[in-house]
């Protein structure tokens, strides 16, 4: 299930919605009985290795792939 933020264009209220990622991604109806509120665009944080530096240089020989095969 993933969570996906949305907005009533009515009262401007923004609310979540937890919905699977293969269901269609259609407006839903506002909490507060109002019509339909349409999906926002949320971004999503993300660390992945670039926040922590480049990655270690290999450790070993030489050869074709810097020893890590063992041919060198």
């Amino acid at each position: 299930m993933a969570r996906y933020e949305y907005r009533c264009p009515t009262c401007t209220e923004r609310f979540e919605v937890e919905r699977s990622i293969t269901a269609p991604a259609g407006p839903v109806p506002c909490p507060a009985g109002h019509g339909e509120a349409r999906r926002v665009f949320s971004p999503v944080a993300s660390v992945g290795r670039s926040a922590a530096g480049p990655a270690p240089a290999p450790v070993g020989g030489g050869g074709c792939c810097g020893g890590a095969c063992g041919c060198g």
